[in-house]
């Protein structure tokens, strides 16, 4: 494999020799897919919760979603297609029931314990909980491993992004070895983030078309779109631009020629508005590329060079977030609803804790009884709340909890 040493491919517990006719991030990538964990989030929050209806994405939906972009794109400038699309399956694989909601009960949960964080969690899962290799998780590659690290750093303090606990330093400092000082992200990790956003901006936008929640009525109103350009502004992005210049990015983005006069859910507007779904990942996808081979000669992998997205493809992608949030994620009764989902959550790891290891997966109840400190055991019981989907959660609540 070009560009890929015996390092990228080495894992963290030796192996014995495989049959031959599949490479390492083949295999990696076989690992992640076949992994319960994956499976699991069929049943977790994207956007709308999984299971209220038949159409939106689930983490999994997603998650395969982003895979396809990222392979593409990541074949594309150089890097190896199998070891980008383990990456973008497993970006998501630690992520809690009810999503970003429940990431943030989480958090709170774990606040003595070293905090909870998605990428954090799945780094844990996929180099420790996950079944596979006794101590070592699915005991990927470095490379792999390293491709999955959104945020190659610890904890910087409350409300920062973060992707390795300190009860994963081990791991994490192999998994880094070779790689350049500081936090800068290897290629194959830019391109999965690359993919993660274009994926979840363009179909959570479909989504929430097809839902009803949001229509071109508003989004061609002036003073509907200045909110969207706020809410972008403030959820997204930093001070680096203006309210004025995110307008004039949303005005020639919804100028485009690629998309419908209207969308009502009939066989015609429903193709139409895959159409820009196609066009959009394409947009993106293309100017990265472009712009970035146009900087380095090919083949690109690890730390030879880094992922350029232009400007105005980043705007546009962020932008897409916003209509998002602004029309989706914080409509009428999102709010309360979330609120009753951090309380079961709450009460839920409560119950675990206390009838602990009996409320335990088999699969725990050894690092319960391993564990030393109650600091120690609240991350076993982190781990448990973690791995449940919304659907499960809410069953253990009612089996835990309620009278």
């Amino acid at each position: 494999m070009t560009g890929y040493d015996a390092s990228a491919t080495a894992r963290w517990v030796a192996e014995r020799p495989k049959r031959a006719g599949r490479s390492d991030f083949e295999r990696d990538r076989a690992r992640v897919l076949h992994s319960a964990a994956l499976r699991r989030l069929a049943a977790k929050t994207q956007v709308v919760t999984a299971g209220s209806a038949d159409f939106p994405r689930t983490r999994l939906t997603h998650s395969l979603e982003c895979a396809q972009i990222g392979r593409e794109l990541g074949r594309e400038i150089g890097c190896d297609p199998d070891l980008v699309d383990a990456a973008c399956l497993a970006h998501d694989i630690g992520h809690s029931p009810f999503g970003h909601n429940g990431e943030t009960a989480l958090n709170d949960l774990a606040a003595d314990a070293g905090g909870f964080e998605g990428n954090a969690q799945s780094l844990r899962l996929l180099t420790r909980l996950e079944p596979k290799v006794p101590g070592a998780g699915l005991n990927l590659t470095r490379a792999t491993l390293d491709a999955t690290l959104k945020y190659p750093w610890f904890s910087q303090g409350l409300g920062t992004k973060f992707g390795v606990y300190a009860q994963d330093a081990a791991v994490f400092s192999w998994i880094r070895q070779g790689a350049p000082a500081g936090p800068r992200r290897c290629l194959e990790a830019q391109v999965m983030d690359w993919a993660d956003d274009v994926a979840y901006s363009v179909h959570d936008l479909e989504d929430g078309f097809a839902a009803g929640l949001i229509t071109f009525k508003n989004l061609n109103s002036s003073a509907e779109r200045a909110v969207v350009s706020h809410t972008t502004a403030t959820t997204y992005l930093g001070e680096d631009v203006s309210l004025a210049e995110l307008t004039d990015v949303l005005d020639a983005l919804l100028a485009l020629d690629v998309w419908p006069a209207s969308y009502d859910g009939g066989p015609d507007s429903a193709a139409a508005l895959k159409n820009v779904t196609s066009e959009l990942i394409g947009r993106f996808c293309i100017a990265a590329q472009d712009a970035t081979l146009a900087a380095h000669p090919r083949p690109l992998t690890r730390y030879a060079a880094d992922l350029i997205v232009p400007r105005q493809q980043r705007l546009e992608c962020a932008l897409l977030k916003g209509i998002t949030a602004h029309y989706v994620m914080t409509r009428a009764g999102v709010i309360a609803a979330q609120a009753r989902e951090r309380e079961l959550l709450a009460e839920l790891a409560y119950a675990v804790e206390r009838g602990a290891p009996g409320t335990l997966d088999p699969l725990l109840r050894p690092a319960w009884h391993a564990a030393q400190t109650d600091t120690a055991r609240r991350r076993v019981v982190i781990d448990q709340i973690a791995s449940l989907t919304d659907t499960s959660a809410i069953a253990w609540h009612h089996r835990l909890c309620e009278p």
